[in-house]
C-alpha cells in the first residue's frame, strides 16, 4: 500500500550551525543520515539573506542527495539560476516576500498567472517537477493547473492551528480541495506545522496525497529522541498504523 513521502526540510539544521559558525552540525552529513534514517526526501529553502540554508548548501546537498531533493523559494533570478543548475527532483514555488519569517501565505495563482506560467515552463524544461504553495480555494488551485503545475502544496497551518479544538472542521476544506485536486488530475503536498500529533489524522483525510515537507517540528523533536527515532515516528503516522494520531 503507497502513503505519503515524507521530505525533511533541513532548514532548522542550517540554522543551528549557523548561530555558532564552523559546520556544526554538518548539513551535508545530516541530509545523509535523514536518508539513512528513512526519510525519503530532502526539502531546502534558500532565502535571499541565506540566515539558515546558503546557496552553497545547495550545491553541496545535490552530491550526496540520494532521495529526491525539493528546493523551495521565491522564483527571483537568482533563484532560478540556481534550481536549473542543481536540477532537483521538484522545485517548490512560494510567494515568500524578501524579509519573511516563515512561508505563511499560497499564491494567488489568478493575479500571478503569467509570472507562474512563464516561470514553470523554464524550470519543466530543465525537467524539474513543479509544486505551487497554495490555500484552500478551488479557483487558485484550478488556476495553478492552467498555468501548469504539476502538483500544489497545501499551506498547513490554519489545519493545525484549528486540530486542537475540532480536527474535522480543521481538516474539511483540505479534503475537499484534495477531492479537487484529484478529479482535476493536479498532484497534492503538503507542508507547514504538521507534527507527530496532527500528521497521520490529515494523512487519512486527503485522498492523493503524495508527499509532506516538514523541518521546524521534526528538528525539535528529534532535540527529544534523536532524529533516526523522529523520522521513523513521522514514517509511522504517515503509514497510518492503527492509533497512530487519532484525536479520540
Amino acid at each position: 500500500m503507497s502513503y505519503p513521502r515524507l521530505s525533511v526540510n533541513v532548514n532548522k539544521i542550517a540554522w543551528l550551525r549557523n548561530a555558532r559558525g564552523g559546520n556544526v552540525p554538518n548539513l551535508v552529513q545530516m541530509a545523509v543520515d535523514c536518508e539513512r534514517f528513512g526519510a525519503e526526501g530532502i526539502t531546502v529553502h534558500p532565502r535571499p539573506d541565506e540566515r539558515h540554508i546558503r546557496y552553497q548548501d545547495v550545491l553541496d546537498l545535490k552530491e550526496v542527495v540520494r532521495t529526491e531533493y525539493n528546493i523551495e523559494g521565491y522564483p527571483n533570478e537568482r533563484f532560478l539560476e540556481l534550481v536549473t543548475r542543481v536540477n532537483p527532483t521538484q522545485c517548490t514555488l512560494v510567494p515568500d516576500a524578501p524579509g519573511v519569517l516563515t512561508s505563511d501565505a499560497g499564491w494567488d495563482t489568478i493575479e500571478h498567472a503569467d509570472l507562474l506560467k512563464d516561470v514553470i515552463a523554464r524550470l519543466q524544461e530543465s525537467g524539474i517537477r513543479v509544486s505551487l504553495f497554495i490555500e484552500t480555494d478551488e479557483q487558485r488551485i484550478e488556476a495553478a493547473k492552467k498555468v501548469g503545475a504539476d502538483r500544489i502544496e497545501f499551506y498547513t497551518g490554519p489545519y493545525a492551528a484549528q486540530y486542537p479544538d475540532d480536527p474535522s472542521t480543521a481538516v474539511a476544506a483540505f479534503t475537499r480541495c484534495a477531492k479537487f485536486c484529484n478529479d482535476i488530475d493536479l498532484g497534492i503536498n503538503a507542508g507547514h506545522d504538521l507534527d507527530l500529533n496532527n500528521l497521520a489524522y490529515f494523512s487519512r483525510n486527503m485522498p492523493g496525497l503524495l508527499e509532506v515537507s516538514i523541518g521546524h517540528a521534526l528538528v525539535s523533536d528529534a532535540l527529544y529522541i534523536g532524529m533516526e527515532n523522529t523520522i521513523q515516528a513521522y514514517l509511522y503516522q504517515l503509514k497510518g498504523l492503527e492509533g497512530a494520531g487519532d484525536p479520540n
